[in-house]
């Protein structure tokens, strides 16, 4: 049974299904052209002829091509040595292709390490200073702040020690300090 409410959910899957199992039975009309037929590799005489086939391998230590056995990772010691072996190319031996391409591998997944890395403390980095700005701003004010009061209030001090004294005129007796002697 389907909820209530899933009535068009329902009906437009029931329709997908009657659909695309109408077309899968149908039969479809492609042309292939025939694949040229290969020379095996057994009959192949030199390097570079063997190699133009991808699934053969040259063993430079009695020259010939056989088939590279894909069931194993590397070729076995008793098909041919990998000092030896070629494949791919003629100029480079199958041990040497082998190394250049995990210095290679290795060299790209420790690229991408570290960029993620310098990523990942960029964004930390970046978000840190800003709220540390942020404090020393606020504790730059607060002592300004501060400071401004204490300058007030030592300002204030200082000008009634002066009016005891009679340092400062008062302003409401401009001469009183002549008035004294």
């Amino acid at each position: 049974m389907l909820p209530q409410g899933a009535g068009g959910l329902g009906s437009t899957f029931v329709v997908f299904i009657v659909i695309s199992s109408v077309a899968h039975q149908g039969t479809c009309l492609t042309t292939t052209t025939p694949t040229p037929v290969q020379k095996p590799c057994r009959v192949r005489t030199s390097c570079e002829d063997c190699l133009t086939n991808v699934t053969c391998l040259w063993c430079q230590t009695n020259n010939t091509c056989s088939h590279y056995p894909v069931s194993s990772l590397l070729p076995p010691a008793s098909v041919c040595r990998m000092s030896d072996a070629r494949w791919g190319v003629c100029w480079v031996n199958f041990e040497a292709l082998i190394i250049a391409m995990a210095v290679v591998c290795g060299t790209i997944l420790v690229s991408v390490v570290v960029c993620c890395c310098c990523c990942c403390c960029c964004k930390k980095s970046s978000s840190g200073p800003d709220r540390d700005e942020e404090r020393l701003a606020r504790r730059r004010e607060d002592v300004r702040q501060r400071s401004d009061e204490r300058k007030t209030d030592r300002k204030n001090r200082h000008d009634e020690i002066r009016k005891k004294y009679g340092l400062i005129p008062d302003s409401d007796h401009p001469y009183s300090k002549f008035e004294n002697e």
